[in-house]
């Protein structure tokens, strides 16, 4: 099929974020009548019905929803083009809409920093949130997520971007009061700070013996610990619990990423030598291996080279 106006297609896309063909017509300064006949037109030439309308409000099909994806990308990848064709050497230009966990958004503002330096063409729109946002969906071109050795979104392109590990730490105050955990199993008579994870809470904490850590005995099968966690307060907000570590409240795991700044400074303390908490790597998950625009493959590349190693 051939769009025989790609206009149309900003109609879906405009009235998918105003919630309406009005909003949609003051978004591409035309008359709401011409924004109408601009979606009839689409859905005539598409064969399905892309909004489902009420009098207060349109709500995307399940069709005008996946159509809605690739309406994006494609426009977005036309203006890209228009940039680059008029602009010096190929510079990157437009804007990157990432999605990350709250706690590692603070981890990237360096990076995005250093980014936004060397592209000054490019704008970074970034939404900290610990809710899973759907990539293809919620008009996100990269997310930032954490995951084990693969992702269970099979759809969509995850790019390993780095290898980091939780580590179980507390504030010194709480550790005053209540004393140094020294083995896994320790934490069971501590006060932990729980952590809702796609809305189910996190029960057990489990850790790997370190390399060395086994007083000098030939290295075997990796031992592992498994411990339940006793906790009188949970959140699903990683900046939260690390807000509640600071303030005494508990003991937290959590990445090393998140909470190395609070490490290094002496308000948390690591906890347990000679183990190690769960491993997990941060990927940058793309919505497709096609239509990636250079602006996207150019954050990926940039974070990718400053967390080498």
């Amino acid at each position: 099929m051939k769009f025989e106006n790609l206009s149309d297609l900003r109609v879906i896309v405009e009235a998918a974020r105003g919630g309406s063909l009005t909003a949609a017509a003051r978004a591409l300064e035309v008359t709401p009548a011409a924004a109408s006949a601009m979606l009839k037109r689409l859905e005539a030439q598409v064969g399905v019905r892309l909004f489902e309308r009420s009098t207060r409000a349109l709500r995307l099909t399940e069709q005008g929803a996946t159509l809605l994806g690739y309406a994006e990308r494609a426009l977005d990848l036309l203006d890209e083009g228009a940039g680059l064709a008029q602009s010096d050497a190929g510079a990157l230009r437009g804007t990157v809409r990432v999605a990350a966990p709250a706690d590692l958004s603070r981890v990237l503002l360096p990076c995005i920093d250093r980014f936004l330096e060397r592209h000054p063409g490019v704008h970074v729109a970034l939404s900290a949130s610990d809710r899973l946002q759907d990539v293809r969906r919620d008009a996100v071109d990269l997310a930032l997520r954490y995951g084990g050795p693969a992702l269970p979104d099979s759809q969509l392109v995850a790019r390993p971007l780095r290898t980091t590990r939780r580590v179980a730490c507390a504030a010194p105050d709480y550790l005053a009061r209540h004393g140094t955990p020294q083995h896994p199993a320790d934490l069971a008579a501590h006060r932990c700070i729980g952590m809702l994870i796609a809305g189910r809470r996190e029960t057990h904490w489990t850790f790997e013996r370190e390399r060395g850590g086994d007083g000098g005995r030939a290295p075997g099968p990796a031992e592992t610990a498994t411990v339940a966690v006793r906790s009188d307060r949970s959140v699903d907000d990683g900046a939260l619990a690390h807000a509640w570590a600071l303030a005494g409240g508990g003991i937290v795991y959590k990445s090393q990423l998140d909470v190395q700044a609070s490490l290094e400074s002496g308000r948390l303390v690591a906890l347990l030598p000679g183990w190690l908490g769960q491993a997990y790597t941060v990927y940058a998950v793309l919505p497709s291996q096609r239509f990636v625009p250079a602006r996207v493959r150019g954050l990926v590349e940039h974070l990718a080279q400053a967390w080498k190693g």
